[in-house]
């Protein structure tokens, strides 16, 4: 979960010329936010990193977990 995720996914919406979808909003989200991303990928590895061997605890990637949100903010712009 990122802060100020509203504002990021309307200013990656702004750059956009063609109509969005989940795929060119992801696309312009990294090439917008370049940062954001990092820090999403950085916050996945630690955790990761973190877990005790042998245990497990369902985390989806940074891709997915990325492109589940962009699904869900737009259904809500509708």
């Amino acid at each position: 979960m990122m802060l100020h995720q509203e504002e990021l996914f309307k200013k990656t919406l702004n750059q956009l010329e063609e109509k969005p979808t989940e795929q060119n909003m992801f696309a312009k989200f990294l090439e917008v936010n370049p940062k954001e991303w990092k820090q999403l990928k950085i916050t996945f590895s630690k955790f990761n990193r973190s877990k005790q061997y042998g245990t497990t605890i369902p985390l989806p990637k940074p891709e997915v977990s990325l492109r589940k949100e962009i699904r869900i903010w737009l259904k809500s712009q509708v």
